[in-house]
């Protein structure tokens, strides 16, 4: 047999690496989500589209 090397990982390192950042992570955008700007009242006087909440609202609802 073989002995293992301290500096070789292994697919459990990984495994336990991966299990401790993966809440970490969620934690991260959980408390990020909460930050964003409100949509702006539409300008008539623009041809372009614009940031609205109707805008917003599709937008969400095209995600998938």
């Amino acid at each position: 047999m073989t002995r293992k090397t301290e500096e070789a990982t292994s697919r459990r390192d990984f495994l336990k690496l991966a299990g401790t950042t993966a809440p970490v992570a969620a934690l991260a955008v959980a408390t990020s989500a909460g930050t964003e700007a409100e949509a702006a009242a539409p300008d008539l006087s623009l041809d372009k589209i614009q940031d609205t909440a109707h805008t917003r609202a599709y937008y969400s609802s095209a995600r998938f």
